[in-house]
């Protein structure tokens, strides 16, 4: 904009909607919880696979642009290591309340555990429920005896569920897992009424949306682009805006798997345009999370 003849910069904020954060002694005793947990073994037992804290994810926003994150936690199979990261997310949210949302992890197969941890972590400024991860934590994303408190307890305070996606085709890699779309679907027909993000691009849902009944379904379903780089080329924006629509999309990074700008970098490389741009950078997010 202008203001006197002179160019004024606006500053659009950028919101990262898919980053996983630790407490630092799971980081620094990596090896004790391998084996406690089968999701933590899939995605940690490489020792190369990163783990970040709070103070390590901030560190990488202030250095790469990024304004504020979404700090998801994993889908434990363990109840009690749910509520036990749980409560470092909450912390680190206390502590960055500017920079951070949080997102808490329960596990749907402790039954009325599952829903006294998602109050408590609702109660405590946590502001969704993810990365759940139903094919590993052993339940069914569309069974209604399962999901259906999960659901209502969570739209009664205003929280936003997020679930890991897998691509039923493609190359193999660590924590690939078994969420394909149908599953998804499945999840979204029965409960059109919850805010839905589907990480990692849906594992493919949103082409689907070439079908008007599926299209229809996807009212209130939101993709991110967890991972991008490692799963699909840029043109995956265009083809997604295209279909389903570009305030469908969620800039998402997966941090620490990779730097934030990795995906910036593959967005900008379209020219989409400024306005689609700042939607997926930061606007969309914006809207679902009414900041």
């Amino acid at each position: 904009m202008t203001k006197g003849g002179i160019i004024i910069k606006i500053h659009r904020v950028i919101i990262d909607f898919h980053t996983h954060i630790v407490p630092p002694w799971i980081k620094e005793r990596r090896q004790e919880y391998l084996g406690r947990d089968l999701l933590f073994d899939h995605l940690y037992s490489n020792p190369k696979a990163r783990l970040a804290t709070a103070e390590d994810l901030i560190a990488s926003m202030d250095e790469e642009g990024i304004d504020i994150s979404i700090a998801l936690n994993i889908g434990w199979v363990s109840h009690e290591l749910c509520r036990e990261t749980n409560d470092y997310i909450m912390e680190a949210v206390a502590h960055y309340p500017n920079r951070l949302v949080g997102f808490c992890a329960i596990q749907p197969k402790a039954g009325d555990g599952a829903i006294a941890e998602l109050e408590r972590c609702a109660n405590g400024g946590l502001r969704g429920i993810g990365e759940l991860r139903p094919d590993v934590q052993g339940f069914d994303l569309g069974d209604e005896a399962t999901m259906a408190p999960v659901v209502e307890a969570a739209n009664r305070h205003g929280m936003i569920l997020l679930t890991h996606s897998s691509e039923p085709v493609g190359h193999q890699y660590a924590g690939k897992g078994e969420v394909t779309p149908d599953i998804l679907y499945r999840f979204i027909s029965r409960f059109p009424q919850i805010p839905f993000v589907c990480a990692h691009w849906g594992g493919g849902l949103p082409f689907y949306a070439l079908m008007p009944e599926v299209a229809s379904a996807l009212q209130n379903v939101f993709f991110d682009t967890a991972a991008t780089p490692f799963l699909y080329r840029p043109e995956i924006f265009r083809y997604i805006a295209d279909i389903a629509g570009v305030d469908k999309i969620l800039f998402g990074t997966d941090y620490p798997l990779m730097p934030q700008s990795r995906v910036i970098k593959q967005l900008r490389s379209l020219d989409m345009g400024v306005d689609a741009e700042e939607l997926i950078l930061g606007d969309n997010a914006k809207r679902l999370l009414g900041l």
